[in-house]
């Protein structure tokens, strides 16, 4: 285990830096200058000069990219300064409330997709699995932000049931974390319907029918214990994927999570702030991997860290 751990963190690090090192070139690369948006359209030259060469901006490329990496290894981002400072601790205020997004969706994923395909797989081409099938392809084609609106004028706007953004209290969470699980949900049930005909065919099955044992036995405890690897992994990079497409969605929600900042920071060449958020969402998924990898050691015995 500790050479699993060793590895993975040679992993991230590897992985930390290319992202570092990307996101460090792509937004110096975007047209804008920080200081016109830092002192406005109507600043002098000499006042512009100033802010500049505050914040290192009127150096080589390479130098302000050796001097960031090194801050960087220190564990220091650098300030924001439109929201004044450290830019790590204004991602870390907001990230919880992206998480909290993140895995609302991927509970609502679960709850709908998994007892969906294996009703499906108890009776394969009947009309719910028809039905899931055409619902999967629909999901995976509807644009996020399109259904987040959708979800707005139906739920809030014309039956006043829920609130449309953030301020509207705790259930203000549920049309988001809707959005995000609904074009998953068909997915999941797929894969669950095909893992599951898929173990039907196999002889510990045809035994356990052979002695008796119900069928919804045989469907919920025999066969759903052996795809929960499969359905484990695909829920890891779920939960990954909610992270990253929260990103659209809590701008359409006006969400406090760190999508809203990244796309603010974005907009506002807060350098320090989208590195911070960048780097975050790159160890929560490496993070989640490796949850991934030790749940399948838990799930199969068979398995090792060094093999899972």
């Amino acid at each position: 285990m500790g050479r699993f751990l060793l590895r993975r963190a040679g992993q991230a690090a590897v992985v930390a830096f290319g992202a570092i090192s990307l996101v460090f070139l792509v937004v110096r690369v975007v047209p804008g200058d920080p200081a016109t948006l830092i002192l406005g359209p109507d600043a002098s030259a000499d006042q512009l000069a100033s802010v500049r060469a505050e914040f290192g901006l009127d150096r080589p490329l390479w130098q302000q990219y050796l001097t960031h990496m090194g801050e960087v290894l220190r564990g220091d981002f650098g300030g924001s300064w439109r929201l004044g400072g450290g830019a790590m601790g204004a991602v870390l205020e907001r990230f919880p409330a992206t998480l909290l997004l993140a895995a609302l969706a991927l509970l609502i994923t679960l709850a709908a997709g998994f007892p969906v395909g294996m009703a499906c797989a108890r009776r394969p081409g009947g009309i719910l699995d028809a039905l899931v099938s055409a619902g999967s392809l629909a999901g995976q084609a509807i644009p996020s932000f399109w259904l987040g609106i959708v979800l707005i004028l139906v739920f809030a706007r014309e039956l006043h049931w829920l609130p449309s953004t953030a301020g509207g209290g705790p259930a203000a969470v549920i049309l988001p974390s809707v959005t995000l699980a609904l074009p998953f949900v068909g997915w999941l049930a797929r894969l669950v319907r095909n893992g599951a005909l898929e173990e039907r065919a196999k002889d510990y099955v045809r035994t356990a029918r052979a002695k008796g044992t119900g069928e919804g036995a045989v469907m919920y405890v025999h066969v759903a214990r052996n795809i929960a690897v499969p359905v484990v992994t695909v829920l890891g990079l779920l939960m990954g994927n909610f992270i990253a497409n929260a990103v659209i969605v809590e701008v359409v929600f006006s969400w406090p999570g760190l999508g809203s900042l990244m796309v603010d920071a974005i907009t506002n060449r807060d350098y320090a702030v989208v590195e911070a958020a960048i780097v975050t969402i790159t160890l929560s998924y490496i993070a989640l991997n490796v949850l991934v990898d030790a749940l399948y050691v838990a799930l199969d015995p068979r398995l090792t860290p060094e093999t899972a």
